[in-house]
C-alpha cells in the first residue's frame, strides 16, 4: 500500500487542515469492522447509512453530530448473565462500539430509525440559499446607454 507525505500541504495551505486530516485518516485501515455498515445514495443530495446492530435497542444507541462528524455508538447497559444458558457458539456480538463518519459541508441527519436489527440513518445535503446556483439576468447594452444619456441630460438641465 502506498503512503503519501502530506506535510507539504500543511506547510503551504491555510484552512485546509480538515481536508489533509481526512486524507491521512482515509489511508489508515480500520481493522475493527464491527458493526458492519452500508452507505448508499438515495438520489441527489440524499444518503443512508445502514448499520447491523443486532441485540441493541434504541436506548442502547447514541447518534451525535459535531463539526461534520457523525458518531454512532452503542453499549449495553447490563450484559446478560443467565447462568442457565450454555452457548455452544456465540456469534451475535453485543460488545460496545463507536463508529465515526466524516460528513461533507451542509450534510445533516434528517432521521434515524431502528428496524429488524438494522439502524438506518438518513442524511440530506441542504445548501444555504446564498450557495445555491442562481440565474443572473443579462441586460442589453442599449438600456445602459440610455440610462447614462438620461443621467447626463438631467445634470445639464
Amino acid at each position: 500500500m502506498n503512503t503519501f507525505d502530506l506535510s507539504p500541504l500543511y506547510r503551504t495551505a491555510i484552512g485546509f487542515d480538515r481536508l489533509a486530516d481526512m486524507l491521512s485518516n482515509a489511508s489508515r485501515v480500520d481493522a475493527n469492522g464491527y458493526p458492519p455498515y452500508n452507505i448508499e445514495s438515495l438520489g441527489e443530495d440524499r444518503y443512508r447509512i445502514t448499520m447491523a446492530v443486532a441485540g441493541f435497542s434504541e436506548t442502547d444507541l447514541d447518534i451525535v453530530t459535531e463539526r461534520n462528524t457523525l458518531t454512532v455508538s452503542g453499549g449495553r447497559s447490563e450484559p446478560e448473565s443467565d447462568e442457565s444458558r450454555q452457548f455452544l457458539h456465540r456469534g451475535i456480538a453485543t460488545r460496545s462500539f463507536e463508529r465515526r463518519f466524516q460528513l461533507a459541508d451542509h450534510v445533516e441527519v434528517s432521521r434515524a430509525r431502528l428496524e429488524n436489527g438494522l439502524l438506518h440513518i438518513d442524511l440530506k445535503r441542504e445548501l444555504p440559499e446564498q450557495m445555491k446556483a442562481r440565474k443572473i439576468e443579462i441586460g442589453t447594452g442599449q438600456s445602459r446607454l440610455i440610462d447614462e444619456t438620461e443621467a447626463r441630460d438631467s445634470k445639464a438641465a
